[in-house]
């Protein structure tokens, strides 16, 4: 059993691979250090603080690990070995994930000496009642699925008047099942809401190019937490650097919170996120709101099986500030009811829904009704609307619901994803966004109406500047990229089912 104070030790070093250099001789460490081991006492107080979270390394060597034992049995046959940073300076221990190995035979020499990226992942399997444990030295292949990003601070050309999206990101896993003509992301054994929400968040940093000691706050929106009572921003906090960092005692100087409203639980942040940043007198430059889901569907042979048919995995991160905005919120309007179409009762382990109610009263009454009143607000007709997004729970909800507000096929087909990576809930209409601003060119309007079941939903009116098409070359990590990419794997229901237990 893993305790929380040497859980905690572990974590903090080991989830953003933190090293030390000396400010003398430049001797690197794997681990933090007060002092160089060949400078000795004069090193004290010249020791810089280095990670390796953003950067790419080498598989040296590796091996074959066949047969786990105690905690990584769960993980079946993997692939160890040590990875080298910097020319060889610092040399880590490294587990390969994203592979399915069972019976293949590996040639070693094919994998030794390619470059691989460090991955934030579930470090082996635990009890229920125990602290997850986590880790960045896990690795895949960076001329694979999940390429290497550099991450570069750049400085802001320009303060705008109104807050908006300032950079995005999105993660769903290489792994997909396909059935009905409709494919959906699918975790892999080691990833589940954590995961995702702080690969989302990395590649929103990336994108946007600020300093992660500058956000004040970060909302996670997740219905699928894998505590009951815990946080899964602080983990996030952490494992991204947000915030000002307290080095004494390992602190984040940053607000930290999970919500909670099915669906709509990140796209509820985006307008507090919004008024945050442009509330006068506040220290937050920029907020970061993150919606992350390991959907919790039944096996298909349960009642409330047939969920299982369209959810899938995923998260997306947008960072809200004042300066090199790509997006201005125009406005936004939010309604809610008491309509219980969806639900998961305290200690059930899938939730239940109220059958052909989840359309009518519930989703089409909700969506309808905020986009209209935003677009009344704003005096706005559907051809003054470039792009028209909703939330996906499948293919034909937003279809309909974007016919009956006067959209057409080119407003809504972008934004529209969910039969690549089934119904991702908090991520799913945000991802649709972040496809759209993708593409998009400067000055364009975009709706964006998500829904949540218990239900509510929330509308966006976006315009973007010319600030979308400068950060494009930034983010190699695109929804497009993550939909065409050719080390995309297929695996079958009962991988995908196996999958879905975790560690």
């Amino acid at each position: 059993m893993s305790s929380e104070p040497i859980e905690r030790r572990v974590s903090y070093i080991g989830d953003r691979l933190r090293g030390s250099r000396c400010g003398i001789c430049s001797k690197e460490y794997f681990r933090s250090k007060d002092y160089c081991g060949k400078c000795g006492r004069k090193s004290f107080g010249k020791m810089e603080d280095i990670d390796f979270f953003y950067e790419k390394g080498t598989l040296e060597v590796c091996t074959l690990v066949n047969r786990p034992t105690n905690r990584f049995t769960k993980f079946g046959p993997y692939i160890y070995g040590i990875v080298a940073f910097h020319n060889g300076k610092i040399r880590v221990p490294c587990r390969l994930t994203d592979l399915i190995l069972n019976n293949k035979e590996i040639e070693f020499s094919s994998l030794e000496g390619r470059n691989v990226v460090p991955r934030f992942r579930r470090r082996y399997a635990v009890k229920q009642s125990e602290i997850i444990p986590t880790i960045s030295l896990a690795f895949t292949f960076a001329d694979e699925y999940y390429p290497h990003q550099k991450y570069e601070v750049t400085k802001p050309k320009k303060e705008y008047e109104t807050p908006g999206i300032v950079g995005y990101g999105v993660y769903v896993s290489k792994f997909r099942i396909k059935e009905r003509a409709m494919e959906r992301s699918i975790p892999f054994m080691d990833e589940d809401a954590i995961t995702a929400a702080v690969e989302a968040g990395k590649m929103a940093l990336i994108h946007s190019g600020i300093d992660s000691s500058l956000v004040g706050k970060v909302y996670v929106g997740s219905e699928s937490n894998p505590y009951a009572v815990k946080p899964i921003a602080s983990k996030v906090a952490q494992v991204l650097k947000l915030g000002e960092e307290e080095k004494i005692d390992g602190l984040q100087g940053v607000d930290a919170v999970d919500t909670e409203f099915a669906c709509k639980a990140a796209t509820s942040m985006f307008k507090d996120a919004t008024s945050l940043v442009y509330y006068p007198g506040v220290s937050t430059t920029y907020a970061m709101v993150i919606g992350t889901d390991n959907s919790q569907a039944a096996p298909r042979e349960e009642p409330g099986g047939e969920l299982d048919l369209f959810v899938g995995y995923g998260g997306s991160a947008f960072i809200f500030g004042m300066q090199d905005i790509i997006a201005e919120v125009e406005g936004w309007y939010s309604c809610t009811s008491d309509t219980p179409d969806f639900w998961r009762r305290a200690l059930e382990p899938y939730p239940r829904h109220g059958g052909r109610f989840t359309g009518e009263p519930a989703y089409f009454k909700h969506v309808v009704k905020a986009c209209r009143k935003l677009m009344a607000k704003l005096n706005l007709q559907p051809s003054d609307v470039n792009y028209f997004i909703s939330h996906q729970p499948n293919v034909g909800f937003p279809i309909k619901v974007a016919k009956e507000l006067g959209f057409k096929e080119e407003q809504y087909m972008l934004g529209l994803k969910v039969s690549k990576f089934g119904n991702t809930y908090s991520g799913a209409s945000p991802i649709g966004l972040a496809a759209v601003l993708d593409k998009a060119k400067s000055n364009e309007r975009i709706i964006l109406v998500s829904y949540g079941s218990g239900a509510g939903s929330d509308a966006y009116s976006l315009i973007t500047t010319s600030q979308v098409e400068e950060k494009k070359g930034r983010q190699k990590f695109t929804v497009q990229h993550q939909i065409e990419n050719e080390h995309i794997e297929f695996v079958d229901y009962n991988t995908y089912r196996k999958f879905k237990l975790g560690l």
